[in-house]
């Protein structure tokens, strides 16, 4: 008998997972049935507990319908690498259907091998939204997982640690590894609805779904650990809506250092201000000349940054210019030029300038941090951002370059720039196409850095590009009221 004579004209077939999270199962079943042409609306997949859909209860013996078995010379089923990538995480989604659409997307791709490639196609977004959701689970799992020291029998050789998590999708087998490779020598266990974890140094083992009462609620070693928390939070960099994304309220009740967050979060903006008051406190008199500034940023040595073979780079242009432009820092090309922005950052700005109508000679050119912060990579600096507090220590210099020179305008470019003028951290987004008035008259106008427009490609880029456009062509217009 033929694989087409095995197929029943009309049949269902229901195949039934024994794991909600096996994806190999899965694979090897898809495969057997596409071997025999049997199309995805004639199979229903079926997790444990599960039940068939409307279909397979009307269907004539759908769920006792055995499976069709391919000939010994059927075609092979054809699958690329992106697929197998993408679904390997899919099938570990909560979505109950989604075995269906992998089985769907297979169907498919025997007929259209680059459908992974369109971008487009539904059941192809579907799916790779299905993986970036499992993936964030398991990255969630790995940063939230909280191990806490239990008390052991006296006849016990070695401590006990358990850890409560409560993942969205089946990705706790998935990510024992993980676990297995970082903590190899300690004895531990992870209770979760969906299954637990326990490794006692030798072997993994598996138990069914625990509840949260079966795990531990602290451990002595928290207090050291919350001090410690305490200790490095860094103020300067807080952004509330970022840190709920990545940390969200539902982990909380699982992570010691969370009873922290509000007070640390109520008292942030009085360390900022502290920290910004720190980072000029050890600099003298000022100095009244750019010549002098330039001498003094060439020796200083008051943060990190110049402590590296690097080299100042000055700000150059008009000394009474009526627009001055901040960046952030030197690049390399910059560093080894002793130029601000002439690298491919620069190059992409002047394009830019030369388009809104803007004279980039007629301007004061400068960065918020006057040294190349890099790691070195072989023979390549690799560009690193500066800190809030090395932002903080250089917006001195910053400060008397604006006091000589006095410009009306001044056009921050990214993050680093506006804290170097204003002394906190601002959203662009929210900040960008309309002036801040600063306490000398002067106007402060916020923009994106030229560096990030450079890594950008597709419709972000193009996006990016009209808003930086858009930026300097208000920039500009204000100039010429400001000449009027």
């Amino acid at each position: 008998m033929t694989a087409m004579q095995n197929v029943k004209l009309g049949a269902y077939y229901s195949v039934h997972l024994p794991e909600p999270d096996d994806f190999d199962f899965w694979r090897d079943r898809a495969r057997q049935l596409i071997q025999c042409d049997v199309p995805p609306d004639r199979v229903s997949w079926i997790e444990p507990g599960g039940t068939s859909d409307l279909f397979a209860q009307d269907g004539p013996s759908r769920s006792k319908q055995r499976l069709p078995v391919p000939d010994v010379d059927a075609r092979p089923v054809r699958a690329n690498r992106r697929f197998l990538s993408v679904a390997k995480n899919a099938a570990l989604h909560s979505d109950a259907e989604r075995f269906a659409l992998l089985y769907r997307l297979l169907w498919r791709l025997q007929a259209n091998p680059k459908l992974m490639e369109d971008k487009s196609d539904l059941d192809v977004r579907r799916v790779e939204e299905l993986d970036k959701n499992v993936r964030r689970d398991s990255h969630k799992m790995h940063a939230f997982v909280r191990f806490r020291l239990v008390e052991s029998d006296e006849d016990e050789a070695q401590d006990h640690y358990i850890a409560w998590f409560e993942p969205e999708h089946h990705i706790v087998r998935a990510n024992a590894g993980f676990f297995i490779r970082r903590f190899a020598n300690m004895k531990w266990s992870i209770l979760t609805p969906k299954g637990c974890l326990h490794w006692d140094t030798k072997a993994l083992s598996e138990s069914p779904p625990a509840e949260r009462s079966d795990a531990p609620s602290g451990d002595p070693t928290e207090d050291l650990w919350r001090k410690y928390y305490a200790s490095t939070f860094n103020p300067a960099r807080l952004k509330v809506g970022a840190m709920v994304k990545e940390m969200p309220k539902k982990y909380w009740a699982n992570l010691p250092e969370a009873s922290l967050i509000p007070e640390l979060v109520a008292g942030a903006q009085k360390r900022e201000s502290q920290m910004v008051s720190d980072g000029a406190r050890d600099f003298e008199e000022r100095p009244d000349t750019l010549a002098a500034i330039a001498t003094g940023i060439h020796h200083c040595r008051k943060c990190p940054i110049g402590q590296l073979d690097n080299h100042a780079v000055m700000g150059e242009g008009p000394h009474d210019a009526t627009l001055m432009i901040v960046g952030e820092q030197p690049g390399d090309q910059e560093d080894q030029a002793g130029r601000p922005f002439v690298g491919p950052a620069g190059q992409l700005l002047d394009r830019h300038l030369e388009a809104a109508g803007i004279d980039r000679t007629a301007a004061y050119v400068t960065n918020a941090v006057k040294h190349f912060k890099f790691v070195q990579r072989g023979k390549l600096r690799l560009h690193q951002s500066p800190t809030a507090k090395e932002i903080d220590t250089c917006r001195w210099w910053l400060e008397s370059e604006r006091a000589i020179v006095q410009p009306k305008l001044i056009l921050a470019l990214g993050a680093s720039a506006a804290r170097g003028m204003l002394g906190k951290t601002v959203s662009i987004s929210k900040a960008r196409g309309a002036p801040l008035p600063l306490e000398d008259g002067s106007e402060l106008w916020i923009t994106a850095h030229p560096s990030y427009l450079l890594r950008l490609d597709g419709d972000a880029a193009v996006q990016q590009a009209r808003l930086f456009a858009a930026d300097l062509a208000a920039v500009k217009k204000r100039l010429e009221e400001l000449a009027a």
